[in-house]
């Protein structure tokens, strides 16, 4: 049917933060944008993975062979269990892996506490031709920093600040920041942790810590909102995606990826040596 098919409207508009959104108004259940069902997303993903994939290498090729130094950088930021994982294996699992550079922020090491909290950051935004993800970011330091009081309130208000020059300087380099936060319901992720605690194989993922996190959801839902506030630009928007629907969420993201891809207008770069005296030079072979 084409991964185009159930698509009512471009859902980019309808999922990029605007100023005077209230994050709790946000239906963690909704599509918005899309009319078909699940097995229609899960479709539509198969069909998007083969054009991600060729803009993917375009995007690689072009840095290669031609110097383009273009790049895209993808954070994903929400709560345990909202989907950050199998956004990684299910979307950019469909791309080269030399084409993509994954960089998972856990609690900061004492060494890296020892310096600003971009520092660690900095070493991991991705090269020319390369997608970048973030699962977890320098957002952490702005979320479980402010919930938690990990560091002094003047501090916090600082770090809006920087992430927002830190945003400037990547595009100006050439990178097209995605930033999108997984709008998970509490309810469902309830359930998400229940499941991992009646399945054998998925205990390794549970992490009681999570259920204390779930006692500030409140707090929680008051940081996002003050970071989407403060941090979401023209040139770096974030964008909410609504999260109870794993193959919505999934499908929502791959759309971002190829809309950034697709404006970009990549073109397979052109040969810098003669590809008819090299293919003569072949057959003339012994």
């Amino acid at each position: 049917m084409g991964r185009e098919t159930y698509w009512t409207e471009d859902p980019n508009p309808l999922l990029e933060f605007r100023q005077g959104l209230t994050l709790t108004d946000v239906d963690p259940g909704g599509k918005p944008g899309y009319a078909g069902n699940k097995a229609d997303g899960q479709q539509a993903l198969a069909d998007g993975a083969e054009i991600l994939a060729d803009l993917q290498e375009l995007l690689f090729a072009n840095s290669r062979a031609a110097g383009d130094e273009r790049r895209i950088l993808l954070v994903l930021q929400a709560m345990d269990t909202a989907g950050k994982g199998g956004i990684v294996k299910h979307v950019m699992g469909a791309v080269d892996p030399q084409g993509v550079e994954l960089a998972a922020f856990k609690a900061p090491t004492a060494e890296e506490r020892a310096h600003d909290f971009l520092w660690r950051i900095e070493s991991r935004t991705p090269g020319a031709g390369m997608i970048g993800v973030f699962d977890r970011s320098h957002y952490e330091d702005v979320l479980i920093a402010r919930v938690r009081e990990l560091a002094p309130p003047e501090e916090i208000e600082r770090r809006y600040g920087a992430i927002v020059d830190f945003e400037r300087r990547l595009v100006e380099q050439g990178t097209t920041i995605i930033k999108v936060v997984l709008r998970l319901s509490r309810e469902e992720q309830k359930a998400r942790l229940l499941e991992r605690l009646d399945r054998p194989d998925k205990h390794w993922k549970f992490n009681p810590g999570d259920i204390d996190e779930r006692e500030v959801w409140d707090d929680y839902d008051a940081a996002y909102q003050i970071a989407l506030e403060r941090t979401s630009t023209p040139d770096a928007p974030w964008f909410v995606v609504p999260a109870d629907r794993k193959w919505y969420a999934r499908l929502a993201v791959q759309h971002l990826l190829i809309d950034a891809l697709e404006a970009m207008h990549l073109d397979w770069p052109p040969a810098d040596f003669d590809v008819a005296a090299q293919k003569q030079r072949l057959l003339d072979e012994e």
